[in-house]
C-alpha cells in the first residue's frame, strides 16, 4: 500500500467518523423528545477507505399506527371524562346535593311533616319552600346543560379551527418530504417534522394514511372521508349562538361532506368526544330532568271532585301550557326549564299555601278539602303518588315503569355510572398509549447508553486514524530528508 493510498483512507475515517460523531450528537441532544427518531449511518466502500452512503432513520410503522390509535381513543375517553365530571357538578351539585333527586325527597319529608301538623301556617310555608327548591333544582339543571352545550360547542369550534392549522402545517412538511426524497437528500427531519404533526391531529380524529410516491403522504378519517390529498381538505363547522332544550347543534363538516361517528359506535378522537358530549349526553340528561319535572306535575295535579269529568289539571306545579298536564309517558321537551310553582300556592305572590292541603287552585271544582284544618288525606294522596309507577319514554335511557323518585335517583345513577365507566375507558386507553408509546420508543427512540458506548467506539477509531496519519506524516518526512 502506497502511502499516498494510506493518507487517503485515514482522511476518509476521519471524514467518516466526523461524520457519524454529529449523527449520534444529535441522537443524544433529542434523547428526550417524543417526536424525533434515532438516526444512524450507513457505510459504504469507496477507495481509498469508507464514506456514510446514507443516514438511516428508525421506523416502524405497524407500532406508530398502533400509537395515534391509542393516543386517539385517550383523548377521546380523557375529554368525556372530563365532561361528564362538569355536567355532574353543574346539574347536581357536590355529592348530588342540588339534584333534582334530593331536593324531592326533601319535598317528601315536607309532605309528610305537613300531613302531621296540617294546621300549621309556618309548616305549609315550609312544605310550599322545599317546592320552590325542587323547582329551582330543574330550572337550574336545564340552564346549566344548555350553558355546557354551549361551551361544548364553542370547544368544537376551536378543535375544527386547530385541525385545519394542523392540516396546513401538514401540507408544508409533506411538501418538504417529497422534494427531499426526490432530489436524494435527508428526508430524516422532514419526516419527524410530519409525523409530529400527523400526531397532533389524530389526537382530534383517528386518521389512516397510506405513502405514494416519494413518501407523498394521503390522511383518511376512520370512515373513510379524505382529509388530505395533495392538499388539505377543508373542516367546516356553523357555531350555535345559544341552545335551548331542542334546538340541535351543527355537524362537523370535511370537505362538505359531514364526519360521521364511528360504525362500532366508539368514540375515538377529542373531536368526537366533544360532539358526543354535546349531542348525546347532555340532551339525554335534558331528557331526564324533563320526564322527572313531567312526573312532578302529574304527582301533584289536581282532579274533578265533582264526578263531571273535568280533566285533571296543574295543582303545585305547572308549566308553560299549563294548567293542561302534560302528555303522559312521552318527553316534553324543555319541561324542566319551563316548570314553576303555581302561583296560586306562592304566598310571595299573593297565593295561599293551604291549597296544598285543601286543593282547589283551579276552581270549586277541583277543592278535596270543603274546610277542615285538620284534613291530611291530599297530602297523604301527594305523597302515595310520588311513589306510585308512572309511564316514563324510552328515550330518557332509564327505567321506563317506575315512581318519579325512583327515576330521578335513576338519573344520578345514570351520570354516575357514565363517569365510572368513562373514568375505567380512560384507565385503559392511558395504559394502552403508554405502552405502546413505549413499544414505539424503543424501535425508534434513542438509547442513551448505546449512544454512549457508540461514541466511545468513535473517539477510538478517531484516535486510530489520528496515529496512522501521523505515522504516515512521519514516514513522508523520512523519505523527504533522505531525498
Amino acid at each position: 500500500m502506497s502511502l499516498t493510498t494510506a493518507l487517503g483512507i485515514a482522511q476518509n475515517a476521519l471524514l467518516t467518523t466526523a461524520r457519524r460523531t454529529s449523527i449520534v450528537s444529535q441522537n443524544v441532544t433529542n434523547a428526550s423528545n417524543p417526536d424525533y427518531s434515532r438516526r444512524s449511518a450507513v457505510l459504504s466502500s469507496d477507495a481509498p477507505g469508507v464514506r456514510v452512503a446514507e443516514i438511516r432513520r428508525a421506523a416502524a410503522e405497524a407500532l406508530f399506527r398502533q400509537n395515534l390509535a391509542a393516543s386517539s381513543s385517550w383523548e377521546a375517553q380523557k375529554q368525556l371524562l372530563a365532561g361528564l365530571d362538569t355536567l355532574a357538578i353543574s346539574v347536581n351539585g357536590a355529592d348530588n346535593a342540588a339534584s333534582p333527586a334530593t331536593a324531592l325527597g326533601k319535598l317528601q319529608e315536607a309532605l309528610q311533616l305537613y300531613a302531621t301538623s296540617p294546621s300549621s301556617a309556618t309548616v305549609a310555608e315550609g312544605a310550599l319552600d322545599a317546592a320552590r327548591q325542587f323547582v329551582h333544582s330543574l330550572n337550574n339543571g336545564s340552564a346549566q346543560i344548555q350553558t355546557f352545550r354551549t361551551n361544548m360547542d364553542v370547544e368544537i369550534g376551536l378543535a375544527v379551527n386547530d385541525l385545519n392549522s394542523l392540516l396546513a402545517d401538514f401540507e408544508i412538511a409533506n411538501k418538504s418530504v417529497i422534494a427531499a426524497r426526490a432530489t436524494g437528500r435527508d428526508t430524516s427531519d422532514a419526516l419527524d417534522q410530519r409525523d409530529a404533526i400527523l400526531k397532533q391531529i389524530s389526537d382530534h380524529i383517528p386518521v389512516s394514511t397510506f405513502s405514494r410516491a416519494n413518501d407523498d403522504m394521503v390522511i383518511t378519517t376512520a370512515d373513510g372521508a379524505t382529509l388530505f390529498e395533495t392538499r388539505p381538505r377543508a373542516v367546516s363547522f356553523e357555531s350555535t349562538t345559544a341552545f335551548a332544550p331542542g334546538i340541535s347543534g351543527k355537524s362537523v363538516y370535511i370537505d362538505g361532506v359531514p364526519l360521521r361517528p364511528d360504525k362500532n359506535g366508539a368514540v375515538s378522537g377529542r373531536l368526537a368526544s366533544v360532539v358526543a358530549l354535546r349531542d348525546d349526553v347532555a340532551t339525554t340528561l335534558q331528557t331526564q330532568l324533563d320526564e322527572i319535572a313531567r312526573g312532578a306535575i302529574a304527582a301533584f295535579a289536581e282532579t274533578d271532585r265533582t264526578g263531571a269529568g273535568a280533566p285533571p289539571l296543574a295543582g303545585l306545579f305547572t308549566w308553560a301550557g299549563g294548567p293542561a298536564l302534560p302528555p303522559a309517558g312521552t318527553t316534553t321537551t324543555g319541561l324542566a326549564y319551563s316548570i314553576s310553582l303555581n302561583p296560586a300556592f306562592d304566598s310571595d305572590v299573593g297565593g295561599n299555601p293551604a291549597l296544598l292541603r285543601d286543593g282547589g287552585a283551579n276552581g270549586a271544582a277541583y277543592v278535596a278539602n270543603p274546610g277542615g284544618a285538620s284534613y291530611a288525606d291530599l297530602l297523604i294522596d301527594y305523597g302515595d303518588r310520588l311513589g306510585d309507577p308512572i309511564a316514563f319514554d324510552p328515550a330518557a335511557g332509564l327505567a321506563t315503569n317506575v315512581s318519579v323518585t325512583e327515576f330521578a335517583s335513576g338519573a344520578i345513577g345514570w351520570i354516575e355510572a357514565s363517569r365510572q365507566t368513562a373514568s375505567n375507558a380512560e384507565m385503559t386507553t392511558s395504559a394502552l398509549k403508554v405502552r405502546t408509546a413505549e413499544a414505539l420508543s424503543n424501535e425508534t427512540g434513542v438509547n442513551i447508553d448505546v449512544e454512549m458506548s457508540l461514541l466511545l467506539d468513535l473517539e477510538h477509531a478517531y484516535e486510530a486514524s489520528a496515529r496512522l496519519i501521523r505515522t504516515v506524516d512521519q514516514m513522508m518526512a523520512t523519505l523527504l530528508d533522505v531525498v
